[in-house]
């Protein structure tokens, strides 16, 4: 069994266990911290200082070029396309959009998730179609709806149509020819893995109980005991496995949500990259970090008040309708999770200067 069935298996059970199981008792303020936090500790995990690997390892010249990259328009057919137009540093690594807009002004049928912490998670996109940031800044290049380039060696004349060589030169040393699409992903990989956000809830998961207030520790125990934790978990609190959005009804009676033109019909998750009707409305399970700062919220952007989500995330995954007083200490919990913008992406690079002829 793959390890995405595995999760989606494991996912279900856990959610299963949380719709029947009573409701523990919320901790006491006097006794309850260590509990607490001992609990939490077995969820979650506190994050990292950043997302690199021995096989992405993170050289500063490669998160130096990595982050130009970022924000580079001129790889893109209108000239006007980049990563940092759908993850912008005014909207914490988002558009605030409810569906983005792609090259050209086409209407994209899904909201743009945040690009802080992305690295972390178990795969791309809401349907996991790209295995890693690496993958998905490569394959950007040729989409129809991101950058549009007919095919990468289209893509890599534009680059190397501009003066980027000797910052590849320096990023990846000893090779003939370093100005590859291939590296263009590893560079801006090797910056999105620094786009790490630590938060009071981090401070509070190494020991530090003070670090949350009273509701949000409120918040916490409800979100573990109710059953959210079932698949918000992790380092990224979600973003580690595929689930159904809409286990105890059609997921659009309770947001809205509208049938999208270039998916022709209703969203149905992972099957369009897969085709199995096994993957219908099944859908990677969001990251929650930062969620207070980025709305509106799910895939189609079609709910715009972090309680109004939470009511129905409730309702939909767990057959419960939560009292607002639980409502409010979730939210509490949540925005716990809200972490600084990074410093290196508060700003945009002055890009190096093309001539043309």
């Amino acid at each position: 069994m793959s390890r995405t069935r595995n999760a989606v298996v494991l996912g279900t059970a856990v959610l299963a266990a949380a719709v029947f199981a009573p409701v523990a008792p919320v901790v006491s303020a006097d006794s309850g911290d260590a509990d607490l936090l001992n609990r939490a500790q077995a969820i979650f995990k506190a994050l990292p200082a950043d997302a690199g690997t021995p096989d992405r390892p993170l050289t500063p010249a490669r998160v130096e070029l990595g982050r130009a990259l970022f924000f580079e328009t001129r790889v893109s057919t209108d000239g006007r396309g980049s990563c940092a137009e759908c993850h912008q540093p005014s909207f914490y690594g988002t558009d605030a959009l409810a569906t983005s807009i792609g090259i050209r002004g086409k209407d994209l049928p899904r909201n743009v998730p945040t690009v802080f912490n992305t690295a972390l998670q178990f795969l791309q996109h809401y349907g996991g179609n790209r295995a890693d940031v690496e993958e998905q800044a490569v394959k950007a290049l040729v989409s129809p709806l991101a950058y549009g380039n007919a095919d990468y060696a289209a893509a890599e004349a534009r680059l190397r149509a501009l003066p980027y060589r000797p910052m590849f030169e320096a990023a990846f040393p000893g090779q003939s020819e370093p100005v590859t699409t291939e590296n263009w992903g590893l560079a801006i990989g090797a910056y999105e893995r620094t786009l790490i956000t630590p938060a009071p809830f981090d401070r509070f998961l190494k020991g530090d109980t003070g670090a949350l207030d009273a509701k949000a520790k409120r918040g916490l125990d409800k979100f573990m005991t109710v059953g959210c934790a079932g698949c918000h978990s992790g380092v990224t609190v979600g973003g580690q496995m595929f689930q159904k959005f809409g286990l105890t009804q059609d997921y659009w009676l309770a947001t809205g949500s509208v049938e999208q033109p270039l998916l022709k019909g209703r969203d149905k998750g992972r099957f369009h990259d897969t085709k199995n009707e096994a993957d219908a409305f099944m859908f990677k399970v969001q990251q929650l970090r930062n969620v207070a700062v980025t709305p509106p919220y799910f895939h189609d952007g079609s709910v715009a008040k972090l309680d109004d989500a939470v009511r129905v995330m409730a309702k939909l995954q767990l057959g419960r309708e939560l009292p607002d007083a639980d409502v409010a200490d979730i939210v509490a919990f949540l925005e716990s999770l809200t972490g600084e913008v990074p410093a290196n992406f508060a700003t945009a690079p002055l890009l190096p200067v093309a001539h043309r002829n």
